[in-house]
């Protein structure tokens, strides 16, 4: 393999792009695989299994591949408003990203990664404050998501009869996973969209996850961009995924990479772990 870029280092500020799409809020996103019900490459051989005939595929070489810094948010989210998939670094692992409420963009994803559609996406989100609109909130101690989040945290959330996501992403799913980013190149992108991000880990489904470009060269075809952060600290593990639906207790769905903070945090609002 290859030697993967180095990273870069610069730390944005949050930007909001504008947008031609009616928002949904005016900030919004790292999602990682999820497991079983909640399924969030090393390098794989430019003979994607993917169908030809449905994938969206493009002609991607070096010139579709951009650092990702604060020059390039607007490219994004123009990308994203146009229903089109990227590939963007997290604070964990890398992901294809996309309009969390367009269907075809969300069915994209899924021909890309060759994963079946009854394991749904989890969804990412700018801020803290915006996780009310999309999932209930009110049974959870307050400052508990903020302390919490940003990191590398996947909550997992009842959706509630007013949340704002289209019911084409994890259609008949009550619940839905929530992450903050501790990234802001990618909160800026979600900020500029104006809606939900959908995001998965940017590999063919069941294969390691990617922590630099080169991992998944053989899907760069099936992104309308690919954004370089470089090479991503935290290993493979992606994201630490809890349930946090039941007042009072909380599950590890995935241990991630944060397992312990994770439980520490949980621990200190008195939360119990569930059997």
């Amino acid at each position: 393999m290859k030697a993967c870029a180095k990273a870069a280092g610069e730390r944005l500020p949050l930007v909001c792009a504008p947008s031609t799409r009616r928002p949904l809020a005016r900030s919004f996103v790292k999602v990682s695989r999820l497991p079983s019900q909640y399924e969030t490459k090393s390098q794989v051989s430019c003979s994607v299994r993917v169908s030809e005939s449905t994938a969206h595929r493009i002609d991607a070489t070096a010139e579709n591949i951009f650092p990702a810094i604060k020059d390039h948010v607007l490219k994004a989210t123009d990308a994203i408003n146009r229903g089109e998939v990227i590939a963007v670094p997290t604070d964990t692992i890398y992901g294809f990203a996309c309009d969390a409420c367009s269907a075809g963009a969300v069915n994209r994803i899924y021909e890309i990664k060759g994963r079946i559609q009854t394991r749904p996406l989890a969804i990412c989100v700018a801020d803290v404050s915006d996780i009310s609109r999309f999932a209930l909130v009110d049974h959870l101690p307050h400052g508990l998501l903020d302390s919490l989040l940003p990191g590398p945290v996947t909550v997992v959330l009842k959706r509630g009869e007013n949340s704002i996501l289209e019911t084409s992403l994890n259609p008949g799913l009550d619940s839905i996973g929530v992450r903050v980013p501790d990234l802001d190149f990618i909160r800026s992108i979600a900020h500029g969209a104006g809606s939900a991000l959908a995001l998965t880990s940017a590999n063919l489904s069941g294969q390691p996850s990617s922590v630099c470009v080169k991992d998944f060269e053989g899907l760069w075809p099936h992104c309308s961009y690919i954004f370089d952060g470089g090479v991503l600290p935290s290993g493979r593990a992606g994201s630490t995924i809890v349930d946090l639906i039941t007042p009072g207790f909380y599950k590890i769905l995935r241990d991630g990479s944060s397992r312990k903070e994770t439980a520490a945090v949980l621990g200190k609002f008195g939360f119990v772990e569930a059997s």
